[in-house]
């Protein structure tokens, strides 16, 4: 078993750990495991050296191979016995190597996962976690740098949810394992060296957003990498006595509008700050359910997103010039609040 399972392993029930993102996943994975016998791994290269992004370090030799299980390169088959194996009372979770290879799937998770429950009338659940490896920085092209966060915003009976810190990945990926319905679970491969506080055995709340940071003036959004980046952006803004009150959003099926909505009473002004293209996505989801919620806007809402007609480039200057940086949310902030 590695390293960074066996010190994990060893802290008191409670304490925080510090942690790596990718460590959080790997403790998150490891706890389930181990207090369920249901919960399984499967995926590409999941139990071979610890998985292609090492978030799976250890697993296979503590549970071995039955339940940590490498699959053909199908992504559609795969998911699809995936549901099988969850209609008889097992619990798996499902890694998809990139976000983008998720319509490869497209079957599974459109047609089977969110509507089995329903079409047998309540008489099965489906328990199937997908984690979804997404997110530019890495530098590897326009094939396998999409975060896919809102792809399927539009299936009821999905849950959708984004990790964006340690913290957040351990409680989340732990609320996504135990829910009896399916849940897409979108992590950033450019977050897995971050490190931070992680509390082993803590389980997310479902569908609430975060508060991380209050403030009056402005309110910037944000999921996955870009709330790391709004957090900068709220550095920056600081000094000129602009106070960005951040979120993260979380869960983006079901939206935590609530929270959301409340900020923005209190401020007046939103920033949304998103690694995909606006249109149908989550920032447009919510400016459109606020607005017609009757929000009094102080000034229109801003967004800070990927060009609509240009994707994500491999040459590393035009990759970093697409994102969205902390530089751009500030601004934003800036136009939002006229300074």
């Amino acid at each position: 078993m590695s390293t960074q399972t066996e010190v994990a392993a060893a802290d008191p029930a409670g304490a925080a750990t510090e942690l790596t993102y990718r460590e959080a996943i790997n403790a998150a994975i490891d706890d389930a495991m181990d207090e369920d016998p249901t919960v399984l791994l499967m995926g590409e290269d999941v139990s071979a050296d610890g998985g292609v992004f090492k978030t799976n370090i250890g697993l296979a030799e503590k549970y071995g191979l039955e339940r940590v299980r490498n699959t053909p390169i199908c992504e559609n088959g795969f998911l699809n016995v995936a549901i099988g194996m969850s209609l008889v009372g097992m619990r798996p979770i499902v890694e998809i190597m990139f976000a983008d290879f998720l319509p490869t799937a497209g079957d599974a998770i459109v047609n089977q996962l969110p509507k089995y429950r329903y079409m047998s009338g309540g008489q099965t659940s489906v328990p199937v976690t997908v984690r979804a490896i997404g997110g530019a920085t890495g530098r590897f092209g326009t094939q396998h740098s999409a975060t896919g966060e809102s792809w399927f915003m539009h299936l009821p009976g999905m849950r959708v949810v984004t990790a964006s810190s340690p913290g957040a990945a351990y409680g989340l990926l732990r609320t996504a394992i135990a829910d009896p319905n399916p849940v897409l679970f979108f992590e950033h491969k450019g977050l897995y060296a971050r490190k931070g506080p992680v509390v082993r055995g803590e389980v997310a709340p479902f569908g609430q957003a975060a508060v991380l940071r209050g403030g009056a003036d402005v309110t910037i959004i944000a999921t996955l990498l870009m709330v790391e980046r709004a957090l900068a952006a709220a550095d920056l803004l600081a000094p000129d006595g602009i106070e960005a009150e951040v979120i993260d959003l979380r869960w983006l099926r079901p939206l935590d509008l609530p929270t959301v909505r409340a900020s923005v009473e209190k401020t007046g002004r939103l920033v949304v700050a998103e690694e995909q293209v606006h249109a149908a996505g989550w920032g447009a989801t919510i400016i459109s359910e606020l607005t017609i919620g009757g929000i009094r806007w102080a000034s229109p809402p801003q967004r800070v997103s990927l060009p609509d007609d240009l994707p994500i480039p491999y040459t590393p200057p035009l990759e970093d010039e697409v994102l969205p940086s902390a530089e751009a949310i500030a601004r934003a902030a800036r136009t939002s609040v006229g300074r």
